[in-house]
């Protein structure tokens, strides 16, 4: 009995021995491996499955640092293109700058050490030469980019088409560019040009001016009264006039006289124009381009029939009064001329401007060459009545002097500007030497 425990106890720790044994070593042998669904499940895959991971982790590591040299490549892309479309929007403005060719401006706020076109200097060959330096540069840096993406086009197919992309946008870029380029070659030519006519102008003026000089250095120092000179205004410009410091009050009729000569053709241009606020024409005498004389009187207007452009000084005399318009004009005394209707019951406003030699547009200002007056004036007077025929008359042929009671002719109430000038003269004297 004894004997049969025993032997029941030695099987049982033989039995537990050999299970805890047999745990062991199937612990020691378990292995997970990942096996392809239609694989055979007793055939071992570890080493071929642990070969395909180390493949993929090549290839995604691979992937990455091409997609990050991509993404580089494309920053470095679209630098290039940002810079190359801040030039073209400069070159843009400045084509279409102030005045009809503009003005060379700086351009502030360009951070140093990039390839930028900088500040374009004022000359325009120096700008051509700047642009083609600019447009070598962005070949080269197109062929490096071009050396890159070959460099790169066995990795992926999206350089191929990104090169396309950016070629096409390099090409639009450098095509654009030699448009500006021919627009500045032609802008210089065109500013050549009007140079050579500046000069021409330039010249013709100073040697007008050097005429005066000379007649001026022949003439007396001094004018023999304080009336005795005149008003010259050799050039149809818009800015050689005569201004008088007085101004107007408020006239309910009134008389004008002066002397004049020109030969300047088509039409003296404008002898005397006076300006109020909201009236521009409040008195005018013109002779624009073919049309007759014409006296202006807030905007309306009269024909005056005789012509003054021959070369001689000539006497004219105009009267008007506010009741019902009622005009006269004189021509070297003798009456040719009468009206009315023009501007009835408008008394004339005070306070205005009064311009020898040209049309103003606006108060004291606006001048247009066309209308200036091209010619020599003198004895320009304003009385606040209408003078009579034989004292308009009297007048003309010197028999006596009249100064106006509003504007006299006097040398201390006239300034001259642009190159307008006063000479000595004695009207009558001069007229007498003419016929």
């Amino acid at each position: 009995m004894i004997t049969l425990l025993g032997g029941i106890a030695c099987l049982l720790t033989l039995v537990s021995g050999n299970s805890v044994k047999t745990q062991e070593s199937a612990a020691e042998r378990f292995v997970c491996t990942a096996v392809p669904a239609d694989a055979d499940p007793g055939c071992p895959m570890a080493q071929e499955a642990l070969s395909q991971e180390d493949a993929l982790r090549s290839n995604v590591f691979h992937l990455r640092e091409t997609s990050l040299e991509q993404k580089e490549t494309i920053g470095n892309q679209k630098e290039t293109i940002r810079e190359l479309t801040a030039k073209l929007t400069r070159c843009e403005s400045l084509s279409e700058g102030d005045g009809k060719h503009g003005s060379w401006r700086k351009v502030s706020g360009k951070p140093e050490g990039k390839d930028t076109m900088g500040d374009l200097p004022r000359d325009p060959s120096q700008v051509i030469e700047q642009l083609s330096r600019t447009m070598q540069s962005l070949k080269d840096r197109l062929e490096n980019l071009e050396h890159q993406l070959r460099s790169n086009v066995s990795h992926s197919a999206m350089p191929n088409d990104l090169r396309e992309t950016l070629q096409r946008r390099l090409g639009d870029l450098e095509h654009q560019l030699l448009n500006k380029v021919t627009e500045l070659e032609d802008e210089k030519s065109l500013l050549h040009n009007e140079s050579t006519t500046h000069r021409h102008r330039t010249e013709s003026t100073l040697s007008a001016l050097l005429e005066r000089v000379n007649e001026l250095e022949k003439g007396s120092s001094t004018f023999k009264s304080p009336d005795d000179f005149k008003v010259s205004l050799p050039l149809r410009t818009n800015y050689l006039y005569g201004r008088i410091k007085k101004t107007l009050p408020e006239l309910y009729s009134f008389t004008i006289c002066m002397w004049l000569k020109s030969s300047a053709s088509p039409g003296i241009g404008t002898p005397f124009s006076y300006a109020v606020s909201g009236q521009a024409n409040e008195i005018v005498l013109i002779e624009w381009g073919n049309h007759p004389i014409e006296l202006l009187i807030n905007d309306k207007v009269a024909q005056l029939p005789f012509t003054i452009g021959d070369g001689k000084w000539h006497h004219i005399g105009i009267t008007w009064t506010t009741r019902d318009g009622i005009w006269e004009a004189f021509l070297d005394g003798e009456k040719l001329g009468s009206g009315e209707n023009l501007a009835p019951w408008h008394p004339i406003k005070p306070g205005g401007i009064l311009i020898l030699g040209q049309e103003q547009d606006t108060v004291g200002g606006r001048f247009d060459a066309t209308q200036a007056f091209v010619g020599e004036m003198s004895q320009f007077n304003i009385w606040d009545r209408v003078l009579k025929a034989e004292e308009i008359g009297n007048i003309s042929n010197c028999t006596y002097n009249m100064p106006g009671n509003i504007i006299p002719w006097v040398d201390k109430n006239i300034d001259v500007f642009g190159g307008a000038t006063k000479l000595p003269l004695e009207p009558c004297e001069e007229r007498l030497s003419e016929s």
